[in-house]
């Protein structure tokens, strides 16, 4: 009998040991991929959402290209060509600021609560959120992408996947952020407000609208400690590899590297925001 015990003991020891790495990530893994998920779904099912963040920058970018036309023009670029990355960074910075309005629903309809006293890890929820938002953002640039030929961009298939994976970082470092401002709001119209105050501003001071080179000296240097900036010189430089090196000036790699930066640091505060105990309203 003791045998059997020893046995079925050492067994049970053996399987643990296989079976505890599996756990500790799909303890991480299949939260965040539900959370993702959730994400996904929940904005497609709001086709007047999905409308309004496509539509608002490509009627922004028709309107205000069109108008200066040829009158404002960037090197041998019209203005609408110019301003098709700063469009596309629009929709990106759209959707992930829309995508995280969520964590405010989440809080007032009780899942956010739900999820926090489960047995599951901060950084499950963060990378869940974070990544569902990258996801949307992603693909809504990605689909304003498919115009690019009609503005003369012609690069081949190995820039446009640099230009996808700026796009990623981009979005992933924009989510991240309003993750973070999200997270210790408890109202909407207060989102908007950071949103519209904080925001906004930086994406005029990336380069979408003007260049570096022609902006005053203290606008020039707020636009070159912004790291949006980086993100806009990546997507020029992919979507027009004749012009060269543009905006800060850093290049294609360097631009990515300052961008991969910029979007660890903010999941990184999107974690410690998470990781704060608080007390949250019924």
């Amino acid at each position: 009998m003791s045998s059997y015990t020893t046995a079925v003991s050492r067994e049970q020891q053996e399987l643990s040991t296989v079976v505890r790495p599996r756990s500790a990530a799909g303890g991480l893994l299949l939260p965040a991929f539900s959370l993702w998920w959730r994400e996904i779904v929940r904005f497609y099912r709001m086709p007047t959402r999905v409308v309004g963040v496509i539509a608002s920058p490509v009627m922004f970018w028709l309107v205000l290209g069109s108008g200066f036309g040829s009158s404002l023009r960037t090197g041998s670029r019209n203005y609408l060509e110019y301003f098709f990355p700063g469009a596309l960074i629009m929709i990106v910075l759209f959707t992930s600021i829309f995508a995280m309005m969520s964590v405010i629903e989440d809080r007032r309809e009780g899942f956010l609560l739900s999820v926090l006293v489960a047995p599951v890890s901060r950084a499950a929820i963060v990378l869940g959120k974070v990544l569902g938002g990258t996801t949307l953002a992603t693909t809504q640039g990605l689909l304003f992408l498919l115009l690019a030929p009609l503005v003369g961009v012609h690069a081949g298939l190995a820039y446009f996947s640099l230009a996808a994976v700026a796009i990623f970082l981009i979005g992933f470092a924009l989510t991240a952020l309003g993750f973070a401002i999200a997270w210790r709001m408890d109202s909407s119209q207060g989102f908007h407000a950071v949103v519209n105050m904080f925001l906004i501003p930086l994406w005029l001071l990336s380069g979408a609208v003007f260049p570096v080179s022609g902006a005053s000296s203290w606008i020039s240097l707020l636009m070159r400690v912004n790291p949006l900036t980086y993100g806009m010189d990546a997507l020029r430089v992919a979507l027009f590899p004749a012009a060269g090196n543009v905006g800060a000036g850093l290049g294609l790699w360097p631009s990515l590297g300052v961008l991969f930066a910029f979007a660890a640091v903010m999941f990184g505060t999107a974690l410690m925001m998470a990781s704060r105990r608080r007390t949250l309203p019924a």
